[in-house]
């Protein structure tokens, strides 16, 4: 058996539980990676990472680079003697750093490479309509969701899913994943496969443009897209009731197939139900948020909220 030493390097929260089933694993970690801590809300307080509370609550050394070429941070990376090292929603590593431990540094990626490169495999794969996605661990080279797959694992998406029930799955199935890729590095075990360059679909990071809904798209691609942003960052759109123009994000909802002759975009409301006309049906929501309140369910803002006859989204 080899002798592995991890340098583990990640960021949020589902970062966290890759970190967390090592340990209980007890797979010797000993240094952790992750952002510097920033200033975020309203009072500019000082946040830590996920990683890095989870972390300290483990005594586990932290190192908080911001420039990972920096000779101070390389040199305290080498002392920590790792054998391996591990990259779970992180950033693009330098190759001086990638290439340091004996056995190599791997990554784990939510989709099954080659399919979704990119800062958002979770969100395209439901966006996309797809019915299959997964993880993947590979070994990290000079470009980026690129290298050598060590381990894939699969998993259906089911038709009303969300990326956050998603993300979740991904998240514990990545876990198991990362301690069954660390077994076959320490036994010896490893046999990897080259990415095939194959008709490849992208996962780009996720932008507020990104996000606004396209009222001309199919009833399917609307519905995709709302469950694909729920519950973060969330499709948007833009409410013209009366005078008013207020921008409202989309959470639950539901497609209604059936000819109608409204013009897409048009708001049917009655006291328990809210539906948008698009091409060849509707789409029903049953949870939203207007600008300036709270997120909620439909029929509790249709007792305080009024649609006027012509209302429509944009």
């Amino acid at each position: 058996m080899n002798k592995i030493r991890i340098v583990f390097m990640g960021t949020p929260d589902f970062a966290v539980t890759i970190l967390k089933g090592l340990l209980d694993q007890n797979h010797e970690v000993v240094g952790v990676i992750t952002a510097p801590d920033r200033p975020s809300g309203r009072g500019r307080k000082v946040n830590q990472s996920a990683v890095k509370k989870f972390a300290l609550s483990q005594n586990l050394k932290v190192l908080q680079p911001t420039n990972l070429k920096n000779e101070i941070f390389l040199e305290e990376l080498k002392t920590l003697q790792a054998t391996l090292q591990i990259v779970v929603a992180f950033r693009m590593l330098p190759k001086q750093v990638w290439n340091m431990p004996k056995y190599g540094t791997f990554n784990l990626h939510a989709s099954l490479l080659p399919q979704y490169r990119g800062a958002a495999p979770i969100n395209w794969a439901i966006i996309n309509g797809e019915e299959k996605t997964g993880v993947t661990t590979f070994f990290i080279d000079d470009k980026i969701d690129t290298g050598e797959i060590i381990l894939q694992s699969v998993v259906d998406i089911t038709p009303n899913e969300t990326v956050g029930n998603l993300h979740d799955r991904l998240m514990h199935l990545g876990a198991k994943v990362v301690n069954q890729t660390v077994n076959l590095i320490a036994g010896e075990n490893l046999k990897t496969s080259k990415q095939t360059e194959v008709e490849l679909k992208f996962a780009p990071k996720i932008h507020t443009s990104t996000c606004e809904i396209n009222w001309e798209s199919s009833l399917t691609s609307i519905y995709n897209m709302v469950r694909g942003l729920n519950p973060y960052p969330a499709a948007w759109t833009t409410l013209v009731n009366g005078e008013d123009k207020i921008q409202v994000k989309l959470y639950d909802v539901q497609m209604e197939s059936a000819a109608h002759s409204f013009s897409t975009g048009t708001v049917i409301s009655s006291k328990k139900e809210l539906k948008i006309a698009v091409n060849k049906g509707y789409l029903i929501i049953d949870s939203l948020k207007l600008a300036g309140k709270r997120k909620m369910d439909t029929k509790s803002l249709l007792n305080g909220y009024a649609f006027s006859k012509n209302s429509r989204m944009l």
